[in-house]
């Protein structure tokens, strides 16, 4: 069996930043999506749920490639945002989305930049993922 490819710490870093920034996300959509109440709320929690399952399934994938590359996840998510109503909420995983989207893209560069294919087409994949998120989220905010 080949050895996993030898990577800077900057991008195993960048690893756990994306993980604690799942684990975070995946916390908040679900508190949303229990939180939701009325009318609105009926219509949008189980997309928000659905969304949820797929961010934390995100973590467990980084982890395991981190865990390959040699590096600890993270246990501590980034800060948890819910908002208090429907508007607030999309508002708040829009940018959540945006601000994956612009640290997965950095880290496609960087996985390329040091020949991790493996470690880019993972992201490549996440990073269409949360698109369609943001896509989703932008959405309902209209």
């Amino acid at each position: 069996m080949a050895a996993p490819p030898k990577v800077s710490k900057e991008l195993l870093d960048m690893l756990n930043d994306a993980i604690a920034r799942e684990l975070s996300v995946s916390i908040s959509y679900m508190w949303q999506h229990v939180l939701m109440t009325g009318v609105q709320g009926f219509a949008v929690k189980d997309e928000i749920k659905k969304i949820a399952i797929v961010e934390m399934k995100h973590a467990e994938e980084i982890a395991e490639r981190l865990v390959y590359l040699g590096g600890k996840p993270t246990s501590k998510p980034t800060e948890i945002r819910v908002g208090e109503t429907l508007k607030e909420m999309m508002q708040i995983n829009t940018e959540l989305e945006s601000g994956a989207i612009e640290l997965y893209r950095k880290v496609i560069a960087k996985a390329e930049e040091e020949g991790d294919i493996v470690t880019a087409d993972l992201f490549h994949e996440i990073l269409a993922q949360e698109e369609e998120h943001h896509d989703t989220f932008t959405g309902l905010l209209e």
